[in-house]
């Protein structure tokens, strides 16, 4: 995914979890933005980090600017947190991500599915009549090249948890993808100090044959691009960078 007209910016502060204000490298300007991701990203916005911005005008919206990604150390993150979804279902279709254990090949791939009380990012259709539902999550959290997910309690990713283990029980295969949003990581996992009941439902799902499974992406201001799978392991002990923030 390429985003249009980025430019640079430094970060000032961020007022809510909607908007941050920032300043623009090439003009000094102070603009208000839109932070394309309501989670804490708290060991990624610090005041002066740089970050990019892409300039969307329009009467109907309320800021000029999209936040999609921030510069840590010498590396990208992207924040977009819809983003995932859509390099996802078309990596799925194309090949560049492979769903372990799948029974079949792929027929199509269509987004946003409900089963039982969810909406799952994705449903998979097999030659053999088989169906597999995918459900996507974004990652941005990372210490030591240790990527984690979540990085604040989520009752939404729970439940979904718990209704991929459904599913299988009616027939369908169960995958939870991680896209991991920077480059340079060893090993996904999740936080179980945040969410202690999230890994322990990820853990009884892998006992019934969900699949976890991760996939980093290269990233730039401008482009995010899926790259290789990453290892995933529940049991991977995960340092919170902002156990002191």
């Amino acid at each position: 995914m390429t985003y249009p007209n980025v430019q640079l910016a430094r970060f000032i502060h961020r007022p809510n979890r909607f908007i941050a204000e920032c300043r623009l490298q090439a003009t000094g300007e102070m603009v208000t933005v839109h932070v394309k991701n309501t989670g804490r990203c708290k060991e990624l916005f610090f005041p002066e980090v740089e970050v990019a911005l892409s300039y969307q005008p329009s009467p109907k919206r309320k800021t000029d600017y999209d936040l999609i990604s921030v510069k840590k150390g010498d590396a990208w993150f992207n924040i977009d947190s819809q983003v995932p979804n859509a390099l996802a279902s078309q990596a799925i279709a194309d090949g560049t991500i492979i769903l372990p254990g799948l029974k079949g090949e792929i027929v199509s791939v269509k987004r946003e599915k409900r089963f039982a009380k969810s909406q799952f990012d994705i449903l998979v259709e097999i030659d053999t009549g088989t169906q597999a539902f995918v459900e996507v999550k974004g990652m941005t959290l990372e210490n030591h090249r240790i990527g984690a997910f979540p990085d604040a309690p989520t009752l939404r990713g729970l439940k979904h948890v718990t209704e991929l283990i459904q599913a299988m029980e009616e027939g369908y295969q169960s995958y939870v993808l991680f896209v991991v949003q920077f480059e340079q990581v060893d090993a996904a996992t999740i936080h179980t100090v945040m969410q202690p009941a999230l890994a322990e439902t990820i853990l009884l799902g892998q006992k019934q044959g969900l699949s976890v499974i991760a996939y980093n992406c290269s990233v730039t201001p401008a482009t995010i691009e899926i790259e290789h799978q990453v290892p995933f392991d529940v049991r991977k002990t995960f340092e919170d960078p902002n156990q002191e923030r």
